[in-house]
């Protein structure tokens, strides 16, 4: 096997098996809400999401994947980009509801976005990483992936591995019945920019300026393969993946659910144990 480890190929098994198949806005999604603020551009292969006074706009995709490789690579709102919330996630319907996020939340001309992470499953979230990116991500197109199998969740940004949510349900489920992974309901994909600003940037102290409107955010280069490796040998992270993952985390994480105490005071939820 020589330099490729066991994910890696798995990774560029999907990324190619993806690239065969080109993905295209108008045959695999639907403009769901927000009119003509939501436009498809050349010829299907690139969308543009607006946020106006009036509305923000989204979209969702036309299939439901159950365990998939998704990426989309998204350049996010230029400049003073405060109160704005651009997402892109994967969910399925109703109360107990799963769901796998990234948010993108604005900020003041200069400062950093906020890349949000969280993981539902059964209705159940509350499962949040954040972090600031180490490049401007209005400047150009990042690649921003999920790997989700009925192993674990890995969130990646530009191939790097940011976060990885481990089904322990096997292990958890006998010591807490509220621990769920998503694993038997599928899921849509989902791309969404709206207005937050009672709680997106700094807790809801800067406010969206509309005098800034429109604001837009642009996504390309959509690929999403369905994955059913029930092997963890296949999925494990090599070591130089590892050392970024550990990078990034100690570098560019800003907030861990699995370090709050003041917000679990009666304890931090099983899998941060």
């Amino acid at each position: 096997m020589g330099m490729y480890t066991p994910f890696l190929l798995l990774f560029l098994l999907l990324t190619f098996s993806a690239a065969l198949v080109s993905a295209n806005f108008y045959s695999d999604f639907d403009i769901t809400w927000g009119d003509d603020r939501a436009k498809i551009l050349d010829n299907g292969q690139q969308l543009q999401l607006t946020l106006d006074r009036t509305s923000g706009c989204g979209i969702q995709s036309k299939q439901e994947y159950l365990f998939a490789k998704i990426d989309m690579q998204i350049k996010l709102i230029p400049g003073n980009s405060a109160g704005t919330v651009t997402t892109y996630y994967l969910s399925s319907q109703g109360p107990k509801h799963d769901e796998i996020d990234f948010e993108f939340l604005g900020n003041l001309s200069g400062d950093p976005y906020v890349m949000h992470t969280n993981v539902f499953a059964q209705g159940l979230g509350n499962r949040e990483q954040q972090f600031y990116l180490w490049f401007d991500p209005t400047l150009d197109f990042h690649t921003y992936s999920v790997l989700w199998t009925p192993n674990q969740i890995i969130f990646s940004v530009d191939g790097t591995p940011v976060r990885v949510f481990k089904n322990r349900e096997t292990e958890l489920g006998k010591v807490d019945t509220n621990y769920h992974y998503p694993k038997s309901q599928a899921m849509r994909i989902y791309s969404t920019l709206w207005n937050a600003d009672d709680w997106a940037t700094r807790g809801g102290l800067v406010k969206t300026d509309w005098t800034k409107s429109p604001f837009a955010a642009s996504f390309r280069n959509f690929n999403a393969v369905t994955s059913s490796s029930n092997s963890t040998a296949e999925e494990a992270l090599d070591s130089n993946q590892e050392r970024s993952l550990q990078w990034v985390q100690k570098n560019y994480m800003i907030y861990d659910y699995c370090a709050d105490t003041k917000r679990f005071p009666q304890g931090l939820p099983p899998e941060c144990k």
